[in-house]
């Protein structure tokens, strides 16, 4: 097999790219993580994250993909044959719906096309004819990696609060955390589940849970067994700076770093308009082509991603395939119903205009390549709006 020359572009939906800077703080020699150092290390990452998440409340780390976030959200404020309520907003919502329904709740799972988020009108409908408050979780996703759909997490704060329903609201934000604004306080999130390999731009193993006040009462009642899990250990250990368990020393060095690049140096604010620049380019980029985003409402577009939906007969799987064979650039492939129609371009973490510019032109010569037909020039389209974007 040849070897490609040049550097690979990874343009997936994450894991994203990794910024040298962070890669070399994990290439230290693992600390004593029962010393003074790594306490001062703990309370460090902790309090950034808190920032990420707009939070005051506890947020945990756990060793562990975002999946484990998923069951530790779960396990720790629900009792087996309790109901939740979730929506059908891509392949990621379907797959938290099934670890539901694995630990023995009862899933009222409302149906989705794949094109639109949550619908605040229909979380309220099902809230008020829950007359006995049976639901006792309300769980989305904020925004869905396999589509390139964002719901609007404070339009479904307030339909739960027009209610007056007592249901915990459970957020998943492992593709939006750090990359599109997200308030786990101000839109009364009680579980905000998070990942380590997109928007704060490390490698896979790192998992979050920002828990509010009222989900940590929840968890003093839960039935559904715990012990890796379990939020009393990790938050009792973590106010000392330590882990109940060995955690997951060198990611932490690595946190610390994206963290710092994150707050201290390009600010929030600053990186979730960069997001929205270069999402903003991709997507006239697309409608240039001549073709469809995924994703229908406006209001919804993703600053992440943008997933593409091919013309009738065209299969994404192999577009994506010559893309990567003449151009070693990986695409997102469409999951689940979406498989073989849609490819998705990752524009999030650490990115810029060039690395837009050169992934734009390998879709572009891909699709020339492959025989996709589509109108030329979306890329000069996107530079456009770079330049008089700045």
């Amino acid at each position: 097999m040849s070897i490609p020359a040049g550097r690979h572009f990874l343009q997936i939906p994450g894991p994203s790219n990794v910024p040298d800077r962070v890669l070399r703080a994990m290439d230290m020699p693992t600390m004593d993580h029962r010393g003074p150092e790594f306490a001062q290390l703990t309370h460090e990452v902790i309090k950034g994250l808190k920032q990420v998440f707009k939070t005051s409340a506890e947020v945990v780390i756990y060793p562990a993909s975002g999946t484990g976030a998923w069951e530790s959200a779960l396990v720790n404020t629900l009792s087996p044959g309790d109901r939740v309520l979730m929506f059908e907003t891509g392949h990621f919502a379907t797959l938290w719906q099934g670890i539901a329904k694995d630990l023995g709740l009862k899933v009222d799972f409302v149906p989705g096309d794949w094109r639109h988020g949550v619908d605040p009108g229909a979380v309220a409908e099902k809230l008020s004819a829950d007359n006995k408050h049976e639901i006792r979780a309300v769980m989305v996703v904020h925004n869905e990696t396999s589509t390139g759909v964002t719901s609007q997490i404070s339009k479904i704060r307030k339909a739960i609060d027009s209610t007056g329903h007592p249901a915990l609201f459970m957020v998943d934000t492992i593709s939006s955390l750090a990359s599109i604004d997200y308030r786990h306080d101000e839109w009364g999130v009680d579980v905000t589940v998070g990942g380590s390999q997109k928007g704060l731009m490390l490698p896979p193993g790192l998992s979050f849970n920002a828990i509010s006040a009222k989900a940590l009462e929840a968890s003093k009642t839960a039935a559904l067994p715990s012990s890796y899990w379990n939020w009393q250990p990790m938050i009792k250990a973590n106010a000392t700076g330590y882990f109940p368990y060995t955690p997951a020393t060198n990611l932490l060095y690595a946190l610390r770093e994206s963290l710092r690049i994150l707050l201290d140096e390009q600010g929030l604010d600053s990186v979730f308009a960069r997001h929205q620049r270069h999402a903003e380019a991709t997507r006239r980029a697309v409608r240039a082509w001549g073709l469809e985003i995924l994703c229908l409402d406006p209001e919804e577009y993703s600053d992440s991603l943008t997933a593409i939906l091919l013309p009738e007969g065209q299969d994404a799987d192999r577009l994506r395939q010559v893309i990567l064979e003449r151009y070693n650039m990986s695409l997102g492939t469409g999951l689940g119903k979406v498989q073989g129609r849609v490819f998705r371009i990752g524009h999030l973490g650490d990115f810029n205009d060039l690395m837009l510019a050169g992934t734009l032109c390998g879709v572009e010569m891909g699709m020339i390549a492959a025989g996709v037909p589509f109108n030329r020039g979306g890329i000069n389209v996107a530079l456009d709006y770079l330049a008089d974007n700045l």
